[in-house]
């Protein structure tokens, strides 16, 4: 039968030998069944070695952990690094305000200052205030320009940019549209004479 023992009709010698045969073979196993209790289950992979579960679940709430940075970093470049730090500055200018008393009085600092930022129309000292914003802003930093002989015109009025040499090396394109266009207007310019002449 499946449980070791015979089928069928059997004497008594015959199954209290089969009982003694299937204790003594259980406490042979019995240690077996002990260790096998308390055993932690191992894990393979395709080719058979020994998988570290622990430290693959480490490995990948690390990368999980780094890809949330990223996702985050991306999602802050998206909504833009300028606006971001735009609507921080009106938090704290809002918290900042709200932390002052609801009455100003004429020596209020802040409210000297902000009166005085802003531009009111036909306001004869803005553009001074403004050439003067402009001169350093200037002075910060610039890019480099281009300083040489004067470079021959082209369609978009672009500047040369600061490491040009100063050698044309166009095909002469622009050159002939500028004659025709002047060309033209010579014409026209002739034709109107031409025509008013008589008056």
């Amino acid at each position: 039968m499946f449980c070791g023992v015979k089928a069928g009709l059997v004497s008594a010698d015959v199954l209290r030998r089969e009982q003694q045969e299937l204790r003594r073979h259980e406490r042979s196993n019995k240690h077996l069944e002990e260790e096998s209790r308390h055993s932690k289950t191992v894990f393979r992979d395709k080719s058979g070695r020994r998988r570290d579960l622990a430290q693959e679940q480490l490995e990948q709430r690390q990368k999980a952990e780094a890809e949330a940075e990223r996702d985050e970093q991306y999602a802050r470049w998206g909504k833009g690094l300028a606006q971001g730090r735009q609507q921080q500055q009106n938090v704290e200018d809002a918290i900042k305000e709200m932390q002052k008393p609801l009455a100003r009085y004429i020596d209020d600092q802040d409210l000297d200052r902000m009166l005085r930022e802003q531009e009111r129309e036909g306001d004869p000292m803005a553009d001074l205030i403004k050439k003067r914003k402009a001169k350093e802003s200037k002075e910060k930093k610039e890019k480099p320009r281009y300083n040489g002989p004067a470079p021959p015109p082209n369609r978009f009025n672009i500047w040369p940019g600061h490491r040009w040499d100063g050698v044309d090396r166009s095909n002469g394109f622009e050159q002939q549209r500028f004659a025709r266009i002047a060309n033209k207007k010579a014409v026209q310019e002739l034709a109107y004479k031409w025509s008013v002449e008589d008056m």
